[in-house]
């Protein structure tokens, strides 16, 4: 972003890719991956840490501010998808069309899952932005990948354990539950290790075109602000 009422091009093009992917994680969510025998977990893993990614991106180059911007937007997209899912299931459909069952079966479960999906969201992302803003500057601007580490540790360890309890809790042992919460976490946090020079990269590339390096000293992480 080039000034408070300037959105850049490079600005837009991570935002929509940010909204995309949890627009997408949230739908496949309801999807179960058996990844062994004793370890299942939502197939939203796959693309969801994706947003912990760009939502590091957008801290570390744009500050916390702009990131909070992204994140209430991208909140605001997921409960406008999740009432398009309902009301296309509540429409009347014609007698010859057979595969009802089968669009509730997947689109139903959507509500409960984009439940747990926002609260998760909500507590991870903004504990996620705002560690890794107080961390730059307090480091200074260094030692980006533990930074990134960290927060991701403290986000993702929220989100995992919302989301796994209000979406699957009741719907299956207690055991798989925890099991899941537990690799499911893990899974996300060695997800952002291996993209970390990924994550480097992109904010470097992202710095020098933008031109920008914020540092966000002396504000306040009011989250509704």
């Amino acid at each position: 972003m080039k000034n408070n009422n300037t959105v850049s091009r490079c600005f837009l093009i991570i935002a929509v890719i940010y909204v995309t992917c949890l627009l997408l994680s949230n739908l496949i969510a309801g999807k179960m991956w058996a990844v062994s025998e004793s370890i299942t977990l939502p197939a939203a893993v796959i693309l969801f840490p994706v947003t912990y990614i760009l939502g590091d991106i957008f801290t570390e180059v744009y500050g916390f501010k702009n990131a909070r911007t992204i994140i209430w937007l991208g909140f605001a997209c997921s409960f406008f998808a999740v009432i398009i899912y309902l009301i296309t299931i509540f429409l009347p459909h014609p007698s010859y069309w057979e595969n009802q069952a089968a669009f509730e079966a997947v689109m139903g479960t959507t509500p409960r899952v984009a439940a747990a999906s926002f609260i998760g969201y909500l507590f991870g992302e903004f504990s996620n932005a705002a560690i890794l803003s107080k961390l730059k500057v307090a480091t200074k601007g260094k030692w980006l990948f533990a930074r990134t580490i960290l927060s991701t540790v403290v986000g993702e360890g929220f989100d995992s354990v919302i989301f796994i309890m209000i979406s699957f809790w009741g719907t299956m042992e207690n055991s798989v539950v925890l099991r899941m919460i537990l690799f499911q976490y893990l899974f996300k946090v060695v997800y952002e290790i291996i993209a970390t020079p990924v994550t480097y990269a992109v904010v470097k590339k992202v710095k020098k075109i933008e031109g920008i390096d914020t540092y966000d000293e002396g504000i306040k992480y009011n989250i509704f602000t």
